[in-house]
This record gives structure tokens, C-alpha cells and sequence, in this order.
């Protein structure tokens, strides 16, 4: 195992905020009287099952279902706790990124557990095809993070940031921590691909 970087996933202690990395990507949050839901549906179990786990470190409960289409889906309890994150990235029933957020490393696990994928020499964090106007935000929000990323997929693709480059792939790795499960290795991030 190599050294833990200065600020990563691993060092940082989770906090509900941290949630912020699942709506970066394709997740979603829902507020009722009774409080927020946050949920993401996702492409493999392995991936729900993990979102799930870093979930409750946070201290939420949350489980794994199954979407309508039958896909994998990571989703909390109903709690107010989620409140204050559903309003920060929901402008009426649109959900927006917040003006100046900046990702941290846990943010950062939850979009790429939650959407992050390999692709050739190349890391994509996904985002949201019904947000695009978030996307050139979201590159913006992962440059304050140090990780300068290109937006592609915005011509009928799915959209996503990739990140490049081997200090760009070193630094994104250090930040998310190591794979949790060796069912993620193949998509989880990595110094060259």
C-alpha cells in the first residue's frame, strides 16, 4: 500500500456534506416534510453496496434497492439531516451545483463510486445528462481541487469530465483512496490506465 496523501478520503473524517459528490454525478435528492432522500442509480452492485457503506460512516442510514429499470440503486433513509445539502443543490425542483463548492476528497469517492469509470489513458468522473448547465461548473468546481479536467461528451454522449495526464490521474487517486472492493479496480482511479 502506498503512503496516504496529506488530504484524502482515507485521512479526512466523513461528514454529511460529503454527499455532494453523489449529485456531482447522477444522483438525486428529494426533500418531503418528513426530510431529504438522497439516491443515485447505478450501473453494478458493487457500486451501490459501497455508496451504501460510505453513507453510513457519515451516520445515515441508507440501503441498496433496485431502480424501476431494474438497475442497482444506493439511496438514504428519509432524514432532515440531508436538508440543508438538498437546498444548497436545488434551486425550485432543478437541482444546481452551489455557487463555489469545492469537492472534497470524500466528495470526490462518492462521484467516482457513483459514476467513475476508466476509458483508454483516461479517468471520467460522470455527471448528470439532465443538468448540462452544472457541467462547465462542475469542471470549474474539480480545477479548485486541483485537478484540471476536459468536459466531453456533450454531443448526444454521456457526459462526464475526464481527467488526464499522470500527476492529474496520481492526484485524483490519492484524493478517492483505494478501491473498495476488488470488484472496482477496473474503475476505479489509477496513475496511467
Amino acid at each position: 500500500m502506498g503512503q496516504l496523501a496529506f488530504f484524502s478520503a482515507e485521512t479526512d473524517d466523513p461528514v454529511i456534506d460529503d454527499l455532494a459528490g453523489l449529485l456531482a454525478g447522477t444522483g438525486q435528492s428529494m426533500l418531503s416534510k418528513s426530510g431529504t432522500r438522497v439516491s443515485v442509480v447505478v450501473d453494478a452492485r458493487w457500486r451501490a453496496e459501497a455508496i451504501v457503506a460510505e453513507i453510513r460512516t457519515t451516520g445515515l442510514d441508507a440501503d441498496v434497492a433496485v431502480s424501476e429499470e431494474g438497475s442497482p440503486l444506493a439511496r438514504t433513509t428519509v432524514d432532515h439531516r440531508l436538508d440543508d445539502l438538498h437546498r444548497a443543490w436545488s434551486t425550485g425542483a432543478v437541482k444546481t451545483m452551489p455557487t463555489g463548492w469545492v469537492p472534497t476528497p470524500r466528495a470526490l469517492r462518492f462521484w467516482a463510486l457513483a459514476s467513475g469509470r476508466g476509458d483508454v489513458d483516461h479517468y471520467l468522473l460522470g455527471l448528470d445528462p439532465h443538468c448540462p448547465d452544472s457541467h462547465a461548473l462542475l469542471s470549474t468546481a474539480l480545477m479548485r481541487a486541483g485537478i484540471a479536467p476536459t468536459l466531453v461528451g456533450t454531443r448526444g454522449q454521456t457526459p462526464a469530465l475526464r481527467v488526464a495526464g499522470r500527476r492529474r490521474l496520481e492526484r485524483l487517486a490519492e484524493y478517492v483512496g483505494a478501491p473498495p472492493s476488488p470488484s472496482a479496480v477496473d474503475q476505479w482511479p489509477r496513475e496511467q490506465w
